[in-house]
């Protein structure tokens, strides 16, 4: 490196002051010893004796050296408090985390020592960063486990009830259980789809694809469902081809038409995909009521639902938006949400026409 770091500074600066202070304290104190004895006990007259040190030389130099050795030893216990403080509080720190107190954390002490204030910021850093990912997963692992326990609570029921003879193992039971498997199936695929973004280990199969027909495909395979729910198919697209996962897009897409049919009143469903220089916007508005102040900032966390005066379908697991927001991102692009002019609510998928 071609600046010395503070920390290289502060024990270069502190080493040369000790070795001046320690060669001025005998160089100065020798002075001061020799003319006072000189003062109370004059040489005689004459030629001295001998130019080598006497006895009494070797005394007065071991005295003033042994001054500035201890001047020289407190400077450098005063450095390795400085130094020391902060790699002890380090290490207890460490030691509170390895036993599972994640709520540790290590005091920087003198910030002058640069390198030793900056590695207890970057250790504060971690610990803060693994405690939130303790609570995270916790808070994942209970809704997870909230999620799958209706689901599995009726198959266990239906299923007992076909063996104790309280059900009949007929066509319309076997559809329903169908369903609830059906809907487990949705809930792990969108849970891996999420954690498989988390950690960037989303595979995409890129290739050369139309945005618009992918999109129109999505539309038609649900417009019966939509038409159901008295949702108006409005479809504006301009054909654009992107270096993108086809199955991935329609995924996205079927995920914001069914949030849609879940959530917006009857009336219109726009649906647009539209183009700039640099960008592909895929975008879906409906009538509304579209989300709250409080709500929609949350929209896109994993396992957050609108109020349940809004859904006009139950059973939703609280991960389609979620799963909006990873194949978007997967794709180096990213999903918003904003309130339509008309009171209604407007998601907008955001591409890259080249990644």
């Amino acid at each position: 490196m071609s600046r010395r770091s503070k920390l290289g500074k502060q024990i270069v600066l502190t080493t040369g002051l000790v070795s001046v202070i320690t060669t001025l304290i005998v160089f100065v104190g020798s002075f001061i010893f020799y003319d006072l004895m000189f003062a109370f006990e004059p040489p005689p007259p004459g030629p001295p004796d001998s130019l080598l040190p006497q006895a009494p030389d070797y005394l007065i130099f071991a005295v003033v050296a042994l001054c500035g050795l201890i001047v020289a030893v407190l400077i450098a216990l005063r450095l390795a408090r400085r130094i020391l403080a902060p790699l002890n509080s380090l290490a207890e720190g460490a030691r509170r985390i390895a036993t599972g107190d994640l709520s540790a954390r290590a005091i920087p002490g003198d910030r002058s020592l640069g390198e030793t204030a900056r590695m207890v910021d970057d250790f504060n850093s971690m610990a803060m960063k693994l405690e939130d990912m303790v609570g995270n997963m916790a808070a994942w692992n209970a809704a997870i486990a909230h999620e799958l326990r209706t689901p599995l609570t009726i198959l266990q029921g239906r299923l007992q009830g076909m063996i104790d003879g309280v059900f009949s193992p007929d066509e319309a039971q076997l559809r329903n259980l169908l369903l609830h498997v059906e809907g487990l199936s949705r809930l792990v695929d969108d849970l891996r789809v999420v954690t498989l973004q988390d950690s960037g280990r989303l595979d995409m199969l890129l290739a050369p694809t139309d945005v618009s027909l992918e999109v129109r495909r999505a539309v038609e395979s649900m417009r019966n469902v939509l038409e159901s729910a008295d949702l108006e198919v409005e479809l504006t697209l301009a054909p654009v081809v992107v270096h993108c996962d086809a199955a991935r897009i329609r995924q996205a897409v079927l995920a914001l038409l069914d949030n849609a049919r879940r959530y917006a009143r009857p009336g219109y469903l726009r649906i647009a995909v539209r183009t700039t220089d640099e960008r592909v916007l895929i975008r879906i508005e409906d009538a509304g009521p579209g989300l709250s102040a409080d709500f929609a900032p949350h929209a896109f966390d994993p396992f957050t639902r609108a109020e349940a005066s809004r859904s006009r379908v139950s059973g939703g697991t609280g991960l389609g938006l979620s799963v909006v927001r990873a194949i978007a991102m997967a794709h180096q692009g990213d999903v918003r949400y904003e309130a339509s002019p008309e009171g209604g609510a407007i998601f907008e998928i955001d591409l890259p026409r080249e990644m």
